[in-house]
């Protein structure tokens, strides 16, 4: 009797910390075509289209502009106040979009899911890179703004810290999918939750260094805002950029451990959740 060969193993979960990565890489197509429709999708339709996403941070900036800069007169650390706002703005919507978006994993995927298998994995991380092209627009913005602050002789300078800047990346995106991850597993059981993670990325926009810098603040509520570890995060990327704000590697170590435990409990949470979600969503 000749011998059977197989190439597919059905096999029990490996393990809480799985993240079944050789499945995401086999299914490296379904990733792709997942980040073209959130690129794609959402602005089909729509007259402007992607520029859309230069609008949105633009028109924030400009009104910060004016309500912080010129109503409150909220110092900028010397910097021009629509590049201060700006450089905030950008970092600060791509690490609220992969929440915001993540955080619906389970509940908006619930019919597809029910259907047909694939590393759920895939869903999370499509999100977390198409917005990774937004900011890469939004990005480009910036500079534009750097560049022309720059030609009129404004008093900032890039130095040798922006060679962090993947890393500062990579530290949003690990911390979005980690919070996502988790609220998405809880939100199969409470609903709430949804919304309620949406009003507070929107409230902790305020206690981040985004419409203020850091060196501004009383000592008695610094410590606060540097417990936010996105405040290291947009410190040291505004410091990098402009020359202003506080590079301090502590902070930044900080948010490094932040980012790396919220991504384990998010890891273990979304796999137990995973296997029987259908059962509550």
């Amino acid at each position: 009797m000749s011998k059977e060969n197989w190439n597919i193993d059905i096999a029990p979960s490996t393990g809480i910390l799985d993240l079944k990565l050789k499945e995401v890489w086999r299914y490296r197509d379904l990733l792709l075509l997942l980040v073209r429709r959130d690129f794609v999708a959402v602005y089909k339709q729509t007259i402007l289209g992607p520029i859309w996403f230069l609008i949105q941070p633009l028109l924030t900036a400009l009104i910060f502009t004016v309500v912080f800069g010129r109503i409150a007169k909220i110092p900028t650390d010397g910097i021009p106040p629509v590049l201060f706002y700006l450089s905030g703005i950008t970092l600060w919507n791509y690490f609220a979009e992969c929440v915001n978006a993540t955080s619906g994993t389970f509940t908006k995927n619930a019919e597809i899911f029910g259907k047909v298998y694939f590393p759920r994995l895939i869903v999370p991380l499509s999100v977390i890179i198409s917005n990774l092209i937004k900011f890469g627009i939004q990005l480009s913005l910036l500079m534009v703004f750097w560049i022309y602050f720059y030609a009129q002789g404004e008093n900032f300078h890039l130095n040798s810290s922006i060679i962090l800047l993947p890393y500062l990346i990579l530290l949003m995106a690990g911390m979005g999918l980690g919070i996502g991850m988790i609220v998405s597993s809880l939100t199969t059981k409470y609903r709430d939750l949804t919304f309620l993670i949406s009003f507070g990325v929107q409230l902790l926009m305020y206690a981040s260094p985004v419409i203020y810098p850091v060196s501004n603040l009383p000592e008695k509520y610094k410590i606060f805002i540097m417990a936010n570890p996105m405040t290291s995060i947009i410190e040291t990327f505004r410091y990098a950029l402009l020359g202003a704000g506080n590079f301090d590697l502590m902070h930044l170590g900080y948010s490094s451990v932040f980012t790396a435990v919220i991504l384990i409990v998010g890891t273990v949470i979304f796999n137990q959740v995973e296997k029987s979600f259908m059962d509550t969503v």
